[in-house]
Order: C-alpha cells, then structure tokens, then sequence
C-alpha cells in the first residue's frame, strides 16, 4: 500500500509540475504577443472603440455584470460576488492564445496568458481588445464578433447612441451568445435585461462569486 501511494504522490506531482508549465507557456507566449496586441489595442482606442467611447457611465454597467473587479485583479479574481469562473481579461485570452478552447486543462494555459496580458497591457487596452473580439450571436448577417459592431448591425447606431434598454440588450446576450437572439422579440432575454437593471440600479446583488445569470436578481 505504501509503494501505491509513493506512486500516486509522484503522479500528483508530476501533473502539478506539468499544469505550472502549461500555464507558464500561455504566460510567456502573451508576453511574446504584447508587442502586436498592444498597436492593435492603440489603433482602436484611438479610432473610438474603446470602453470610453461606450457613452456615459456605459463601461462601468458593463463590468458591473461581467468582471466587477476588472480595475482592481490582475487578470483572475476568486471571489467577488456575481464574477464567475473567467474575467474579462481571461475571457480576451481564450480568444487571443487558442485557435481552438478546449475547458478542462486549457483553463490553466488561458489563466497564464491573462496574467502576461496584465504585465504587459494596460486596462484600456485590454478592454479594447476585448470588445473587439466578443461573440455577439446572430445578427442580420450571420454571426457577429465585437460589440460595437453588433450595435451597428442591429440598431444602425454605436453604443453611445443607444437607448438603455438596447445597449443593456447587447451587454445582456455576452453571457451566453447563441442562446438569445438580438433580431426581435426573445422573452429569456427580455428577463435578463430586466436582471441586470435591478443589479445597476444597486436594487439586487449576486447571490455568489458563481451566480453570473444574476439568481440573485429574479
């Protein structure tokens, strides 16, 4: 018995060895990839497609549901309410180190390169690019990415020029893209829209770090 759990204590080992330099890769390699994020992050802030060109107060709604402590982490955040398993910045990095996201072990690799975007970008430029990159779901032409192209698509209008319940229809679909549809009427998205107004207007909060569908705001 003795001589098994030597075993398994090698192969835990082991495994943790191999999980540190997974993620230790996805770290190097985002350093590797500053350089170029970082023009393309510029080149869009500086064409008004950052989170400052949202409009008014519009950033911070937006983070209010999807990384409430985006300002603050660096790049993971274990446990503010209503955060949920990826921040905005790992979320950006699923799209920018995979061609392919597989859950599971890829987890580890995304969480590295989130934290070497964090070395190496700042705030804005992260949320420029993530914006940029977001699945936004079906649109009149097929599948839409990016949120400033998904409100000219469906409204004809950037976000700052939206209505609250338009840009709050745009922030409400980044959850789950393929499950509701910005075209028309959608009854599931009506209700997280409606969700995501009593979290702004500071009438509800999420139950836990988990609760990302905003239970907590039936």
């Amino acid at each position: 018995m003795s001589r098994i759990l030597k075993y398994l204590a090698l192969g835990g080992a082991l495994l943790l060895v191999l999980a540190v330099a997974y993620g230790a890769k996805g770290y190097f390699d985002a350093l590797h990839d500053a350089d170029g994020l970082r023009q393309r992050a510029d080149r869009l802030i500086a064409a008004g497609l950052g989170g400052s060109d949202l409009g008014p107060g519009r950033l911070d709604i937006l983070l209010k549901v999807q990384d409430p402590a985006f300002a603050e982490h660096a790049g993971i955040d274990f446990t503010t309410a209503g955060a949920g398993a990826t921040t905005v910045t790992q979320s950006l990095a699923k799209r920018l180190a995979f061609d392919r996201f597989r859950p599971g072990i890829g987890k580890i690799r995304q969480t590295g390169y989130a934290l070497g975007l964090e070395r190496r970008l700042d705030k804005a430029q992260i949320m420029a690019l993530w914006l940029d990159t977001l699945e936004m779901g079906r649109g009149p032409n097929g599948w839409m990415t990016g949120f400033y192209r998904a409100s000219e698509a469906i409204f004809k209008r950037p976000p700052a020029e939206l209505t609250e319940d338009e840009f709050l229809r745009l922030v409400a679909v980044l959850i789950a893209p393929a499950n509701y549809d910005l075209r028309g009427e959608d009854m599931a998205l009506d209700d997280r829209v409606e969700r995501i107004k009593r979290l702004v207007a500071a009438q509800c909060a999420p139950m836990d770090r988990g609760d990302v569908w905003l239970e907590g705001c039936r």
